[in-house]
């Protein structure tokens, strides 16, 4: 009995993180560059590993043309890295301006960081190519910073974007100029996740029900 119980219970609290995840994704709809979280697919392995398993889902999201010169995407696994305060933070949105400074900045007010650091433009008079090298007409203005990691399981998402501590490697996707990239969620696909959740989790107070009158049941014969 007791190991039923522990089970049900380390099931409630997967489908608290799924449910979560869920919520997170829905209200993130409409976030440039917002990567999806995705739960361990099935009970048992939920069960397995102690609560579900929550990983971002790297693949790409829509693309919304603007044909604005620092509106960038990108396509295939990577990330732009940014200073946010004291940390770089990796991040998917690229919709970019020029703070007062002619600093390159993403919405959040972070530096977009370049091969040399911190990218600095004189305006946005741009042509960004597919490696993310900056050219104003044939003169380099720098080159972005874009990453891709070795370990997508350690890469957890935060305020400002995604922190990461495994390995970075070499990023081989493209870049898309003039292009903003949509989260890649799937609202359908979660309604019918949380459709399926609260199935789980009425089938999980069913058990704990009949537990519950077993216990009872138990507890009256022994007082007899």
């Amino acid at each position: 009995m007791t190991d039923n119980i522990q089970n049900v219970s380390r099931a409630l609290r997967a489908d608290v993180v799924t449910l979560n995840a869920i919520s997170n994704n829905v209200a993130n709809a409409t976030t440039p560059g917002y990567r999806a979280e995705r739960s361990a697919p099935t009970f048992q392995s939920q069960l397995d590993a102690g609560t579900s398993a929550v990983a971002i889902d790297l693949q790409d999201g829509p693309l919304s043309v603007t044909k604005g010169p620092l509106d960038l995407a990108l396509r295939g696994h990577g990330f732009f890295q940014v200073q946010h305060g004291n940390q770089v933070l990796l991040a998917r949105a690229g919709n970019f301006r020029l703070d007062a400074d002619g600093k390159l900045v993403n919405a959040n007010g972070d530096s977009v960081i370049g091969d040399s650091g911190a990218l600095t433009l004189a305006d946005t008079a741009v042509r960004i190519d597919a490696k993310g090298e900056i050219w104003s007409g044939t003169r380099s203005m720098g080159k972005l910073s874009i990453v891709d990691i070795a370990d997508p399981a350690k890469l957890a998402a935060v305020d400002g974007g995604f922190r990461y501590d495994g390995e970075l490697t070499e990023w081989k996707g493209s870049v898309l100029q003039g292009a903003i990239e949509h989260a890649n969620v799937d609202i359908a696909g979660e309604t019918i996740r949380l459709m399926e959740l609260t199935r789980h989790v009425e089938s999980l107070q069913h058990a704990i029900s009949i537990y519950d009158k077993a216990m009872d049941t138990g507890i009256n014969r022994l007082g007899e």
